[in-house]
């Protein structure tokens, strides 16, 4: 198979026997236990190509940056492949060596980095690589069953994906940033119009448009909310629409995978991804911005009424001018003059951000609290099917339990701790990785593709936490606001992981966890 000619056929065993010989008791007692392939055994082109698919499936899906190379690593060991990898923000870097021992060839394979989390299709990739390396399928087998994998079409067209983006922001925007009945199906319809831009005027116009459709839409919806909220009767929400309505491009994934890299040492991975996520955020945040004073520049009378309501619940009013006194006092000071009030300043009403007086009827109001027995598990269920997540399966199950509970886990948490996201965040993560590490390791499912709807469930909670995604603020805010929720997120995930597989045998096979 490889080439070279055997001296003799005992070669390998006598080899083998030798290097035993010069090992310690305990080296020699490590390299028996450890995993190797014994019934399905292949040639190593074959080896070889089984991991450069494998590295191409797990890039193509959406797997955890910080958690290939050493699926990949550990695929290598047990297939006694000798094998590294240079992982790039763009590219995986797959280098084999030792396929000649004569001519000592290596061989160097370029994995480019592009793809969308899709749930399913990550579950059964775990599935082949588990197999192959519990010696069940031989690695010429995995190929074709990756193959198969990378070729087939998404499980819901595009119609059903339009309808999850729809309701996903319906459902998000009462739950996290106090939305009415009215805001929910106002912020779904620009959901809706993201999706749509983004599926396909965004691939069909080429690069130009591709680059500038994200902040051309969030101008789009941020102009919409604000004339909407600027109606005399004020029964719309600026905050709840603008915020729900880009829900879907916001980008706490990739902070958050960021995070995860930074925290295992991928140094620049890591700060690659950080950067460009926050730049990405102070975009949105750009676009807010901009959509919001373009409607107040036509609308002068709304642009007033917002400045004295600004005013007015300032604590500190500072005036530039010059002070004359009465009685023919010609004596004048010039400068600025600050007036604070000496009473504290209370609004009333005001429910994440929006002015809800009790007055108005029942589809300008909060919804209630029992409310979020229905829209907790719904936004669930809709979360993991927009991520292409089977419904007829265990995990469909496991992950909204497991999505429940963390928002249970956060919300109990933000009760007691109040104004402090990052922490909250990291006791809800903290949750979500006990729960889908523990059903990894006792039911011998995927624990990233479990944990995947909870922490994204984090992401829009905690922004809510930490003053919501308004143009109000400055992009700054809101990225300094996502960095706070995502690094306590990676810190619960962190602990809970390390608390899992503190007790227990050791893992033949690399964890598939965040």
């Amino acid at each position: 198979m490889t080439g070279i000619r055997k001296v003799r056929a005992d070669d390998i065993h006598h080899d083998e026997k030798e290097k035993l010989r010069l090992m310690s008791y305990k080296q020699r007692r490590k390299y028996l236990s450890r995993a190797t392939i014994e019934f399905n055994v292949t040639t190593i082109a074959n080896r070889q190509q089984f991991i450069v698919t494998l590295a191409q499936s797990l890039v193509t899906f959406g797997a955890p940056s910080h958690r290939i190379e050493s699926q990949l690593l550990s695929a290598g060991k047990i297939l006694d492949i000798e094998c590294e990898f240079v992982h790039l923000p763009t590219v995986i870097i797959c280098v084999f060596n030792g396929a000649d021992q004569q001519q000592e060839t290596t061989e160097t394979h370029f994995v480019n980095r592009k793809g969308s989390l899709n749930l399913g299709a990550l579950h059964s990739v775990h599935q082949v690589y588990r197999s192959v390396v519990h010696d069940e399928i031989s690695a010429k087998e995995a190929i074709r069953r990756l193959h198969a994998l990378l070729e087939a079409e998404p499980i819901y067209g595009p119609f059903s994906r339009a309808a999850f983006a729809f309701f996903l922001a319906a459902v998000i925007c009462p739950l996290a940033f106090g939305g009415s009945f009215l805001d929910m199906w106002i912020a779904a319809v620009g959901a809706l119009g993201l999706f749509c831009v983004q599926s396909t005027l965004s691939s069909k116009a080429g690069t130009i448009y591709a680059n500038v459709y994200d902040i051309t839409v969030t101008i789009a919806i941020s102009f919409l909310a604000r004339g909407l909220s600027s109606i005399r009767s004020e029964i719309f929400c600026y905050t709840a629409i603008s915020s729900a309505g880009i829900v879907g491009i916001l980008p706490g994934f990739l902070i958050l995978c960021s995070s995860l890299e930074l925290g295992s040492k991928n140094i620049v991975c890591g700060s690659v991804n950080m950067v460009y996520a926050l730049i990405y955020t102070l975009f949105l945040g750009f676009g807010l911005q901009i959509g919001s004073d373009l409607f107040l520049l036509f609308d002068q009378s709304a642009r007033t009424e917002l400045t004295t309501l600004a005013v007015e619940s300032a604590s500190a009013v500072s005036i530039t001018g010059t002070f004359m006194a009465d009685a023919g006092v010609s004596n004048t000071l010039t400068g600025s003059f600050t007036y604070t009030n000496s009473t504290p300043v209370i609004l009333e009403h005001i429910v994440e951000g929006c002015y809800r007086p009790p007055n108005l009827p029942w589809f300008v109001q909060p919804f209630p609290a029992w409310s979020q027995f229905v829209l907790v598990p719904a936004f669930a269920i809709l979360l993991a099917l927009s991520n292409l997540q089977p419904w007829l399966t265990l995990d469909f199950v496991v992950m909204t339990i497991i999505s429940c509970i963390s928002y249970v886990a956060n919300k109990v948490t933000n009760h007691f701790i109040f104004g402090h996201s990052d922490i909250v965040s990291s006791i809800g993560a903290f949750a979500v990785g006990m729960l889908g590490n523990l059903y990894s390791r006792q039911m011998g499912g995927t624990a990233f593709t479990v944990m995947v709807p909870g922490v994204l469930f984090l992401v829009p909670s905690g922004l809510s936490q930490a003053g919501g995604i308004t143009a109000q603020g400055d992009g700054i805010a809101i990225g300094y606001a996502m960095i706070s929720v995502t690094v306590g997120i990676t810190v619960g995930l962190f602990l809970s992981q390390a608390l899992v597989y503190m007790f227990g045998t050791r893992k033949n096979a690399a964890i598939f966890s965040f």
